[in-house]
This record gives structure tokens, C-alpha cells and sequence, in this order.
């Protein structure tokens, strides 16, 4: 029996759509104004989804996202030179053009970026975009020259890309539009060339210092070698992954071209498969994402808190606060004590804190105010933030920690800290301690 459709869903359990909703509000705010170029391969218009694919594309515009789009159009071409009763011939992963076969090329590559423009406009006039207006923009972006001979095979109109005019692509996506990029490059000389829709992709995305490099391929991910996929990979561990030879060559060709994007100044790259229904949300707006992501930059960090982040932290403690697990602070509490804090941050968000306020006179440390959020539970941050304030207290001279918790006592003694008296607190912070509450005392020894 098929799924009910997503609105029968929504009505069926609301709240679970206003929590994905709430979930996705961070992303939707990070991404606004910001350039993504995707790559689309051919295969994608064949698809019984490729409307969704395109209504996906086309409310990535409306949220704000400077969206270029760069199609494939490989198995059209091959496809149309069939059918014109012609061999297609292959060096490598590149074609051999040969002056004969460029009209079934354009002609292939036209029709292709015929049924992106026509379901591009059409896509705007169904739900959920009713009404929009969507203009797409293209032209002689892409400057190429000949790939030449190699290994004395003459590649002929078979082409490489030389130049990608980012200003005119800029001034485009600053009126609003969605730019639209055909595997197509053409010389000064007024040749036309037959080009690697990757490469078009990723030379067009470094021109533009794009924020990321979305690649839609009709092929799998990369997997380990116990074959499950992979979620993330530094520089490092891609190329190691290309070295080893592992994977399909498509999907190796990809994971290349998502790491000369890397290497050339794009902040993220993306390899998404575009047969799984709704990929690009689903990796734009949610943590766990569905593809491979390539980046240089740490996605993962721990870092001393700042005045500006104090927004975030009451979002994060309130709740908890309301429920009675910490005790409240106000605004004006948290800029006081703000130099005390450390965060924990996943790909910008702030998704958990704690404070080490130090008694350097008595040698000891209170923990305090140590709080994750819910999405990010169990996935050892909560450990990460300990082992961090367990090691500043030690290098600032601290012997003894301390916590005062009211719900986490098992948690803390499953991490070494023993159950303690209210006297045996410094006498400061014994003035302070809350008898209403009732908190339980727990005490580390750092030696």
C-alpha cells in the first residue's frame, strides 16, 4: 500500500510537522543569500520525480538561495547518436567528438535543456509556489578550448573548460534568477565543444566562490569497505578514499570533482543521489542530511562563548529551566558570566554548553549549566563538553570539581565524580546553595 500523501501526514500528526519545521527554521535562515550550484545528471529528466526534483529546485529560489543549475545530458547524447546509427566512442570517462556527431550533440543537449526550462515554468505555477514568477537565465557563460590529442587519440570537439564568465553569472542571479548551464562551451573563435557537465559544475562554482557544490548523480554513494555510506569526509580522507580505488568509477569521478571544488575555494561539497525523492531538502534542511558531504572545514567544534551567542544559549537552557533540571539565568546573568561558558557547535548551530566558574583560592571548580539539545542527545557531546572542562580546570590548577545536579546524579557517577555534602562545598558558594532545590552534591578529584 503506497504512503499517504504528505498533507494526509501533516494533518495526521501536526505537532511532528511543527517540530520538523522548527528543526529546519536554523537552515532555512543560514542559507538565505547564499549561491549553490547544482549539479543534475541526465538521467534525472527520464524520472517519474524529476517534476519534484524541479519543484525542490525551484523553492530553494523562493527561501532566498542564488540556485545555478548545471544539467548532464550524457545519456541523451548517447541515446541520439544511436539512433543516428553512430558508435559512440570513449577514452577513459571522455568522449571522442568527432566534427560529424556535434549536431546530434547540441541537438541532444538542447532538448535536454528544453524540458528544464519548460517544467523550470511550469513548476511555479502548482502548489506550493502558485503564483511565483520564475525567470531562467543562460547564455555563453562557459569559454572552452579543444582537449587536443592525448595518447595520440585526437578528441576533436571533445572540449575543456577555459574560462567561466562568474560576473555575468553574478549579475544574473542578483536580478533574481535562476541560472541555467548546458554541458556546452564555446571558443573565441566561435568553435562549439562538447564538455564534462561536472566540470562545467565545479569551474562554475569556484568562479563564483559558491557556499556549495551540490552534485545529483545517477549513481551510489561512497561506502566504506563494509559498504556502508559515508556521511562525511575531510580532505584527507577523500583522497585516501580515491587512492584506494574503492567505489564505482562514476561515483569516483564524482567524489573528484567534489574535491577539486574543496580545493579551489567552495566551502562544501554535496554527492546526493538523485533517484532518492526529495535529497536536496532533505540534505539542505535537516542535520543528518542524505548524501556524502566533502568539506576542508571543521563541521564539528568547541570553542569559548561569546556576548553574541547568548541568544542561542537561552534557547537551548530554557527549556530546561521551565522543566526545573537548571536553574534559571536571566540575560543580564549570562553577560555577566559569559567568559565562563563553553559550546559545543555542529555546522554553526549552537547545540550545547556548559560553565566551569573556578575558586582559585580553595583550588576547586563548580560544572554548572551543562545542557545539550534534544536533537543531539546521545551522541556523546555531553562527554565531549566534560572531557574539555576536565582539562582547563587541570591546566588552570584546579584539583576538585564539583556539580550540584538534581536529575543527573548517575549520569556523574558513572564519570567519577563522588557523592558529596552541601558542606563540603567552599563556604561561598555553601551561602548560595539552594535548599529548596534540594541538589544533590557530587565531587571529582582532578589528581
Amino acid at each position: 500500500m503506497a504512503p499517504p500523501p504528505f498533507e494526509a501526514r501533516i494533518v495526521d500528526d501536526p505537532d511532528r510537522y511543527v517540530l520538523w519545521f522548527r528543526r529546519s527554521s536554523p537552515y532555512i535562515y543560514s542559507h538565505r543569500g547564499r549561491t549553490f550550484v547544482i549539479l543534475v545528471e541526465g538521467e534525472a529528466v527520464t524520472r517519474d520525480d524529476f517534476a519534484h526534483l524541479v519543484g525542490d529546485i525551484a523553492l530553494l529560489h523562493a527561501l532566498g538561495i542564488r540556485v545555478v543549475v548545471v544539467h548532464g545530458a550524457r545519456p541523451q547524447i548517447d541515446r541520439r547518436l544511436a539512433e543516428a546509427g553512430e558508435t559512440t566512442r570513449y577514452e577513459g570517462d571522455l568522449r571522442v567528438t568527432p566534427a560529424a556527431h556535434l549536431p546530434w550533440v547540441m541537438e541532444a543537449v538542447g532538448r535536454v535543456r528544453a524540458l528544464w526550462e519548460g517544467r523550470l515554468s511550469m513548476g511555479m505555477t502548482h502548489p506550493p509556489l502558485a503564483g511565483a514568477r520564475l525567470r531562467v537565465a543562460g547564455g555563453n557563460y562557459v569559454v572552452a578550448r579543444p582537449v587536443g590529442v592525448r595518447g595520440g587519440v585526437d578528441f576533436e570537439h571533445t572540449g575543456e573548460v577555459r574560462r567561466v564568465d562568474g560576473e555575468a553569472i553574478a549579475r544574473a542571479l542578483d536580478e533574481g534568477q535562476v541560472v541555467l548551464i548546458s554541458p556546452l562551451g564555446y571558443s573565441p573563435t566561435g568553435e562549439v565543444f562538447n564538455l564534462r557537465a561536472e566540470e562545467v559544475a565545479t569551474a562554475t562554482a569556484v568562479a563564483l566562490k559558491a557556499d556549495k557544490y551540490l552534485c545529483l548523480a545517477a549513481t551510489s554513494l561512497p561506502c566504506d569497505e563494509a559498504g556502508r555510506p559515508i556521511v562525511q569526509m575531510g580532505l584527507e580522507a577523500a583522497t585516501r578514499w580515491l587512492e584506494a580505488d574503492l567505489g564505482t568509477a562514476d561515483t569516483r569521478r564524482h567524489l573528484r570533482a567534489a574535491l577539486y571544488a574543496c580545493r579551489h575555494g567552495v566551502q562544501r561539497a554535496h554527492l546526493l543521489d538523485q533517484r532518492r525523492d526529495g535529497a536536496l531538502l532533505l540534505e539542505l534542511f535537516t542535520h543528518e542530511g542524505v548524501g556524502t558531504l566533502v568539506t576542508g572545514e571543521p563541521l564539528e567544534n568547541i570553542r569559548r562563548a561569546a556576548v553574541d551567542d547568548i541568544g542561542g544559549i537561552l534557547s537551548l537552557i530554557e527549556p530546561l529551566e521551565t522543566a526545573g533540571v537548571l536553574v534559571r539565568r536571566s540575560r543580564e546573568r549570562l553577560e555577566q558570566e559569559i567568559d565562563h561558558f563553553l559550546l559545543a557547535e555542529v555546522d554553526g548551530r549552537i547545540i550545547a554548553c556548559a560553565a566551569l566558574y573556578p575558586d582559585f583560592e580553595h583550588r576547586v571548580g563548580e560544572l554548572a549549566c551543562l545542557a545539550v539539545d534534544p536533537e543531539f542527545r546521545r551522541q556523546g557531546w555531553a562527554d565531549r563538553l566534560l572531557r574539555t572542562i576536565l582539562r582547563r580546570a587541570r591546566e588552570t590548577g584546579l584539583e576538585r570539581l564539583f556539580v550540584l545536579t538534581t536529575q543527573a546524579e548517575h549520569w556523574f557517577r558513572e564519570r567519577g565524580f563522588q557523592p558529596a555534602r552541601v558542606e563540603d562545598l567552599p563556604r561561598q558558594r555553601q551561602a548560595l546553595y539552594n535548599w529548596q532545590r534540594n541538589s544533590k552534591v557530587f565531587i571529582k578529584d582532578l589528581n
